[in-house]
């Protein structure tokens, strides 16, 4: 009977080392990304002019998608120290017009 109890205790330790070693993993994971969220943010606010992101923040309700792949190519440009000078609207506006896939038309036809 004592064995039973000690095995059950066992089980429920390894259990609970298991749930708290998960539970680390996942905190670690979560300030890993916004450490790497808040430096994305800085470099964006050193290159990018009030105008743009705002217009970047107003693209990311309606495709996050293309938003985010923008940031990392500006982050690797400005990291890579390709950027000179700051990315106004009017050019970040050519870069997303140069990145957005390009639309089919549709053409119905009545016959």
């Amino acid at each position: 009977m004592d064995e039973d109890i000690e095995e059950i205790k066992r089980r429920k330790l390894e259990q609970l080392q298991q749930q708290y070693g998960a539970q680390a993993q996942a905190a670690q994971q979560e300030q890993a990304r916004a450490e790497y969220e808040a430096k994305k943010q800085a470099i964006l606010r050193q290159i990018l002019t009030p105008e743009a992101r705002e217009r970047l923040n107003t693209l990311r309700m309606t495709k996050p998608d293309l938003v985010a792949s923008v940031e990392a190519q500006l982050v690797a440009l400005a990291q890579s120290g390709r950027l000179t000078t700051k990315i106004d609207d009017a050019k970040l506006k050519a870069l997303l017009l140069q990145l957005q896939p390009k639309k089919r038309e549709m053409q119905i036809k009545r016959v």
